[in-house]
């Protein structure tokens, strides 16, 4: 234990020594940069980003302005906390903010950057957008999808029926529901993957690490020359593992559809592996689509698709829980609208206006992925009369923007109303509410994530009266967020359902 000790004490002395060798203090050529706070030798301002970085850089915009220029270690890095900034991005400067960083543990698990997510803006990752867009979550495509979602809603409202009037683990729940839609859609099954008893880990338990990984702070984002860090503090080892389970998984459900090819599918029938294997086998395909292409989509679609609506749904029922005028309200059109069936169906949706509200405010309140995904400069450009040059990376504070008073009359209070009669949608056209992004760069799997949400809240809030565990106060909710590239609750959401009377 000593020697290990030892070891670490080592590798910390070498790093300061490496950084104080390898960072001398310039002057940045560019003279006209946003305003900064002050910054550390080596560090810049990263001793300013706390465990919530959104969290920390709201409070350093509302100290320094809604677009400031920070230096996290060896990165200049600017945050966007303002819709008029993100408004001039957007609107006159997509093309010079499109490209993304290529973080360390993205690398890894995006198979090198052949996804949609991290990969560089260009022709392979344009070619890969359209496949997702057009093939894997058009319009057309996720409406085949109904069924699925009503199954699996169901199976999830039959579960909560077997824990009446106890506690139930709603964020277990809801991760349960987006992981099985997301394998029947994407894999034409349920995973079948429960572990072994040598140590095989379940697929979610494997998703979770990948979610860890890509949230977790990693030194080599900032300190690029000091990656050999992560094979001392155990970052490399624990990637290489949770890698070789995702390949493994990925491998066996490709193999899978390869050996059941003989069964010529209708497109209709076609999960997404069907599509992309037939896409892979097209010779008049413009890019050449690999299996590691065909892993990073599925990659895509799996860790993102299972998340953001898992997390969505676990901050909606929060948030009901803790507004009852608002569980009423949204309740009564729930069961007006579905008077006299058994459950709510995909085609009573769009009658639920009420509960659009609720979505959209929660969204406002708790994005899934706070800060998007982060970008980079391909391009030198001018914003608000500042000059960002190449290779400046860029952090759009969705969390900021989506609370700023300038925009939102009492920001932090949860008031579904406030969208009332308003056009304000969440699919990047308007720059004060963006929990999807905007842009080239936007999220595409809004079609996808928003239906099985809604439709999940309708039909909980349909067949049960809800309310927090015995003994325990409204005030007694821990609503802290949770470290990680999605913003999920950092305690899970226990709630009691009961009967009620349709």
């Amino acid at each position: 234990m000593s020697f290990l000790v030892f070891l670490k004490l080592l590798a910390c002395v070498l790093f300061f020594l490496f950084l104080i060798l390898s960072f001398t203090k310039r002057k940045n050529k560019v003279k006209n940069l946003p305003p900064s706070p002050r910054k550390l030798p080596i560090l810049g301002n990263l001793h300013q980003i706390g465990k919530l970085p959104h969290r920390s850089l709201q409070k350093l915009s509302n100290e320094y302005g809604d677009f400031i220029f920070l230096q996290l270690g060896s990165v200049p890095t600017v945050v966007v906390s303002s819709a008029d900034v993100a408004r001039e991005i957007f609107r006159t400067h997509d093309v010079a903010f499109s490209g993304r960083p290529a973080l360390y543990s993205a690398r890894k698990l995006s198979y090198n950057l052949s996804d949609v997510s991290f990969a560089p803006y260009g022709d392979h990752w344009r070619e890969l957008r359209k496949i997702l867009v057009l093939e894997l979550l058009s319009t057309k495509r996720v409406q085949s999808f109904e069924t699925i979602r009503d199954m699996e809603v169901s199976r999830l409202v039959q579960e909560v029926g077997c824990t009446l009037n106890s506690s139930v683990n709603i964020s277990a729940l809801t991760l349960t529901l987006a992981n099985n839609v997301v394998c029947r859609v994407a894999f034409g099954k349920i995973s079948d993957e429960r572990g072994d008893d040598n140590g095989e880990k379940k697929i979610y338990e494997i998703l979770y690490e990948t979610q860890e990984l890509l949230g977790e702070f990693n030194s080599a984002d900032y300190f690029p020359k000091m990656a050999w860090i992560n094979k001392i503090n155990g970052l490399d080892e624990r990637l290489e593992k949770n890698f070789r389970e995702l390949d493994k998984f990925y491998d066996k459900v490709i193999k899978d559809h390869v050996n059941s090819s003989s069964r010529i599918k209708q497109r209709d029938d076609e999960d997404l592996v069907d599509v992309l294997l037939r896409i892979q086998k097209d010779p008049h395909q413009g890019v050449p689509l690999h299996d590691n292409h065909i892993k990073g989509l599925l990659a895509d679609i799996f860790v993102a698709g299972t998340d953001t609506s898992s997390t969505t749904i676990e901050w909606i029922m929060a948030e009901l829980i803790l507004n009852p005028r608002v569980m009423k309200k949204a309740q009564q059109e729930v069961r007006q609208v579905a008077k006299g069936k058994q459950k709510v169906e995909e085609v009573d949706l769009y009658k639920l206006e009420y509960l659009k509200l609720v979505i959209k405010e929660t969204l406002r309140l708790h994005m899934p992925a706070p800060l998007l995904m982060p970008r980079v400069t391909i391009s030198s450009c001018k914003i608000m009369n500042y000059e960002l040059p190449t290779n400046t990376r860029v952090l759009i504070n969705g969390t900021a923007i989506g609370t700023d008073p300038k925009y939102w009359e009492n920001p932090l209070t949860f008031l579904p109303e406030r969208f009332l009669n308003k056009e304000i949608d969440y699919k990047g056209q308007n720059f004060e509410f963006l929990p999807f992004g905007a842009g080239r760069r936007g999220c595409p799997g809004i079609n996808f994530s928003i239906p099985l949400v809604e439709l999940a809240i309708a039909n909980l809030i349909f067949h049960y009266d809800w309310s927090l565990p015995k003994g325990m106060l409204a005030k007694d909710l821990d609503m802290e967020e949770a470290v990680g590239i999605t913003m999920h609750k950092k305690t899970p959401l226990y709630l009691v359902a009961s009967n009620c009377n349709l």
